[in-house]
């Protein structure tokens, strides 16, 4: 039985670009030196096994992690590589040269093998700072909230500090293009410049909100384990990371499901309001590279579908 609903679409900002993924396939549309639009492609790999474990609550955004993980970084790659920006689009950008290696670490905070990677460092860092204090503040619950306190001081930080550069100001900018286009989309609007761009950079199923609910569901669950000695909390930190990222991408869901309810829809705030950093005002060339991806990945999906509905036939 079909359904009339939409599909669900998400995406992400690359160098110079925006990758989009749907159900079938990713796409990656950037713009070069010359103005043209160069895309690349990646079929999403069907997985059985996954697919049932994508419909177990709490497992699902760990199954979703790792699928993110294997096709951002395909698509994050292939933006590097052929990053070739003029400097003179942007005179800041003509006294710092920007290494390829930079642009892997600055994206990075939009990528999820980054994530994944600095989840880690993120979360044994406030618990030795914590620790450290522990002669001033010694209950568990104090060390637990200071714990958290360093986290989201750590957080915020890095984001804003890399957030200053030019190049990353610039990956800000299609990250705020990519909402903008989803956002159209989901309000059934054409994807033209204009109504793109009167579309919020904001949105509730940002990655960079789950990144932000990992840190506040962190407090939570770690109330329920014991910080001393020392040794054991950092057991339980790195023991527990799965579980917080599974429930993270729960109340990621859930908030996402709530905003049309007036009462709830601030249940989501604090990740808007991280994206008030980690997304940027696009000019209308970047918007259109955004539509272009955008554009490409529903072609390729109709035209897999047709093709399928063809050899059932």
């Amino acid at each position: 039985m079909k359904t009339n609903e939409k599909p669900v679409y998400g995406g992400q900002a690359v160098v110079e670009g925006v990758m989009f993924g749907g159900r079938t396939q990713t796409v990656t549309a950037i713009r070069r030196k010359d103005q043209s639009i160069e895309y690349y492609h990646l079929p999403r790999k069907q997985r059985p096994f996954l697919q049932k474990l994508k419909k177990i609550p709490f497992l699902r955004g760990i199954v979703a992690i790792i699928e993110a993980s294997a096709n951002g970084s395909q698509h994050l790659n292939f933006s590097t590589e052929r990053y070739d920006l003029d400097p003179k689009d942007d005179e800041k950008l003509e006294h710092e040269p920007v290494s390829k290696l930079t642009l892997i670490f600055g994206v990075a905070v939009l990528g999820v093998l980054s994530f994944l990677f600095s989840k880690f460092i993120f979360t044994l860092i406030p618990v030795f700072l914590a620790a450290a204090l522990k002669s001033w503040f010694p209950g568990d619950f104090s060390q637990i909230m200071l714990e958290g306190l360093f986290k989201l001081i750590l957080l915020l930080s890095y984001i804003y500090f890399i957030s200053l550069t030019p190049i990353i100001k610039r990956v800000f900018q299609y990250h705020g293009a990519e909402h903008k286009v989803i956002n159209a989309y989901e309000n059934n609007l054409e994807l033209t410049v204009e109504n793109v761009q009167a579309q919020s950079r904001l949105h509730y199923r940002c990655g960079s909100s789950f990144i932000l609910f990992t840190v506040i569901v962190g407090v939570f669950i770690y109330l329920l384990v014991p910080t001393d000695p020392l040794w054991v909390r950092v057991l339980n930190r790195l023991a527990l990371i799965p579980v917080v990222l599974g429930i993270s991408f729960e109340v990621l869901q859930l908030t996402n499901k709530l905003r049309e309810i007036p009462i709830l829809k601030f249940l989501g705030y604090p990740g808007l309001w991280l994206q008030l950093i980690t997304t940027k005002e696009p000019r209308n060339d970047q918007v259109e590279v955004a539509i272009a991806s955008f554009h490409e990945l529903i072609r390729l999906e109709n035209e897999q579908q047709k093709n399928s509905e063809n050899a059932c036939s």
